[in-house]
């Protein structure tokens, strides 16, 4: 399939390691120019694109600065991604959960991609682009070892679909994808979140990954690869479905069982 994608341009946020690194370097085969972003630089995602650029997005001036060294980067930009995204295990219940703690899960997980994407839209807006947020499964199945991760993430779910029906008229189409589990860091890493639910649970860490399928219902019986995501982000960048935009695509292996 041709995907029509050589010369576009891109910026991608959260982009070095796992999802977002897919992504990039998806998109890099495309022929695609990519920016991306992240707080910590990787050596694979130097390989995967020269323009990167360390940024915490948590801070409403980064994001604007951001955008700005983008678009003077690429000229303009037609494809925005924002994968930023993250949340520790909350073992110890809602009453643990502070203010701070609440604050920081919406500026990473919500008010990210609210300012990039304010900051990018006047040019999406002139090349009649699209913008793919990543969310999560959790904003329609929240749980209460995920609760502020979930809120604000059923509120990015909220503002896609908002700025969808704002902009579509333009040319604009604005879309998110909802991953279930998958191989990633937040799952495999040592300090991550699933290792945080694994000690909570009592359970050795690789034992506790052997079961999330079982545990989440995911029929498929396995985590999704983020070279999957990518595909999804490829296909809805590429403009082969022109139709498709306020939509949230699910790729969960099975586990969200609600019509």
């Amino acid at each position: 399939m041709e995907l029509k994608l050589k010369g576009k341009t891109a910026l991608v946020t959260g982009a070095s390691r796992g999802i977002g690194l897919e992504i990039v370097q998806a998109l890099a085969e495309e022929g695609v120019q990519v920016a991306a972003c992240a707080r910590t630089a990787s050596e694979p995602l130097s390989e995967a694109t020269s323009l990167t650029r360390q940024v915490d997005l948590t801070s409403p001036a980064q994001a604007t600065e951001l955008v700005n060294w983008a678009l003077g980067e690429l000229g303009g930009i037609d494809i925005l991604v924002n994968n930023v995204g993250a949340s520790p295990a909350r073992t110890d219940g809602f009453l643990a959960i502070s203010d701070d703690d609440w604050q920081h899960a919406f500026e990473l997980n919500f008010f990210s991609a609210v300012r990039t994407t304010r900051a990018a839209l006047p040019s999406l807006l002139e090349r009649r682009g699209t913008i793919i947020n990543i969310g999560t499964v959790n904003s329609r199945l929240p749980l209460p070892r995920l609760m502020d991760y979930s809120a604000a993430k059923a509120a990015l779910a909220s503002f896609g679909k908002s700025l969808a029906d704002e902009v579509g008229e333009a040319g604009v189409r604005v879309n998110t994808i909802s991953p279930g589990p998958t191989r990633t860091a937040v799952w495999t890493a040592s300090d991550g979140m699933a290792a945080g639910l694994a000690k909570s649970a009592g359970m050795d860490h690789d034992e506790f990954l052997a079961q999330v399928p079982a545990m989440t219902g995911m029929n498929t019986g396995r985590f999704t690869d983020p070279a999957e995501m990518a595909v999804l982000v490829v296909l809805l960048a590429s403009g082969r479905v022109p139709n498709m935009n306020g939509s949230d695509l699910v790729l969960d292996g099975g586990m969200l069982k609600q019509l």
